[in-house]
């Protein structure tokens, strides 16, 4: 029964060092298999919110949802023939890779559930510092390695979405001052 909380930490070790070293270490490099990460889950994530459009497609395809999902189909391949020996142990990885990826997409769906249940990952994504808060499932590998940076909830969350709502007011009303004539012809 050891191998249940082994297990879990193991995961959580392991969603720490392959997110910091591997996905924004490797994937910052436009040319890497694990540019996805950086450069389209990041990039969309930001642009909406914590919202990736690519989780609203199938599972099944060349974009970062089905690149994280062979990786954690892999990742479950590898501690397989431990089975034998260490079965909780096993168990406890396959129970941590299904729930990554139950977590991690519900948390890039709905961006409020996020921020509530996975700040956290929130923090990660629309933090000022995204090379931090590196565990989704749980922010034990983060605490425990000193990357845990908090964002949501603060003061400097308050203060960045006034800006972004006093810009987006001052767009709005440019566009509506630069429609006038038009209509007014």
């Amino acid at each position: 029964m050891i191998g249940i909380p082994l297990g879990l930490l193991a995961a959580n070790a392991t969603e720490w060092v392959v997110h910091k070293y591997v996905l924004h270490g490797l994937g910052k490099k436009k040319e890497s298999f694990w540019a996805f990460h950086w450069h389209e889950h990041h990039r969309e994530s930001r642009r909406h919110g914590m919202r990736d459009p690519h989780y609203e497609r199938s599972v099944f395809g060349n974009h970062s949802q089905g690149k994280e999902a062979a990786a954690l189909v892999a990742a479950g391949l590898i501690v397989a023939p431990l089975l034998p020996i260490a079965p909780f142990f096993v168990g406890a990885c396959w129970y941590s890779g299904i729930n990554y990826y139950r977590v991690h997409k519900r948390s890039h769906e709905d961006p409020q559930w996020a921020r509530e249940h996975l700040t956290w990952h929130y923090d990660h994504h629309m933090g000022p510092k995204q090379d931090a808060n590196w565990c989704v499932t749980k922010p034990w590998m983060d605490h425990i390695m000193g990357t845990r940076v908090p964002y949501a909830f603060t003061d400097r969350e308050r203060r960045t979405v006034e800006k972004r709502r006093r810009l987006e007011r001052r767009r709005a009303e440019a566009e509506a001052r630069a429609t006038e004539p038009a209509k007014a012809a």
